[in-house]
């Protein structure tokens, strides 16, 4: 397997170049991506929009995933250029999280869970010329769909409440637009909004700063649900 040039960097993870139809996406720390490879590919086989998977050579590494490589500006690459407003990228991430709600559980027993993105945000969604796609799997779950919509409710309200991020006026206003729409489909329970904040609390990628802004991201979250 030849590794091309890096393409992009995210918080724990790196994407780069194999040829024309595929990247490497590796942990820098050595996770395994053993969680999202299977999730990935019964998502696919159920029709939701996730990366193909390629083969993955003998020489890939134990945190090294192969996908289909995608062409398009992510969602917040769209929400800050102003191709895409509020309220449109509000009605993507409430449709996104529905369609995936509707995909019943890989393992639980529980016919009330289903497959969980647990960080689904504008950043993790690509825009293709096909639609749609969602990317980064790494902290898949299956459980309650209510507390997925907590969890990217509250991605975005971090962002909204805080001063230094670039982006806080876009992510007050894409927040503002979604969690009444999230509320509209069985809403945002207290319960599983306060299970959300305890795992960004716990997020070893997250700062201080970053961490100390959860429970005024919550607060604003319940603001906006009517509670």
């Amino acid at each position: 397997m030849r590794i091309g040039r890096l393409l992009d960097s995210g918080r724990n993870a790196d994407v780069y170049e194999l040829d024309e139809a595929w990247v490497l996406r590796r942990y820098r720390d050595g996770t395994a991506a053993t969680r999202e490879l299977p999730v990935m590919s019964y998502l696919s086989a159920s029709g939701y929009p996730v990366p193909r998977l390629g083969p993955q050579p003998p020489s890939a590494g134990p945190g090294d995933l192969v996908l289909q490589r995608l062409s398009g500006p992510t969602m917040l690459e769209s929400l800050l250029s102003g191709a895409i407003g509020a309220k449109e990228g509000a009605e993507l991430l409430t449709g996104l999280l529905a369609d995936l709600h509707t995909v019943p559980a890989r393992l639980s027993p529980d016919p009330d869970d289903r497959v969980l993105h647990l960080d689904l945000h504008p950043d993790n969604v690509l825009l293709t010329a096909g639609g749609p796609v969602v990317i980064d799997w790494s902290n898949t779950e299956e459980g309650p769909p209510a507390l997925d919509r907590a969890v990217s409710a509250l991605i975005l309200a971090q962002a909204a409440v805080d001063p230094a991020h670039p982006a806080a006026d876009g992510a007050r206003q894409l927040v503002t637009a979604l969690v009444p729409l999230l509320a509209a489909d069985d809403g945002i329970p207290a319960r599983h909004l306060a299970d959300a904040a305890a795992r960004r609390t716990l997020n070893p990628t997250m700062s201080p700063a970053e961490k100390a802004l959860i429970r005024k991201a919550a607060a604003l979250v319940t603001a906006l649900a009517g509670r």
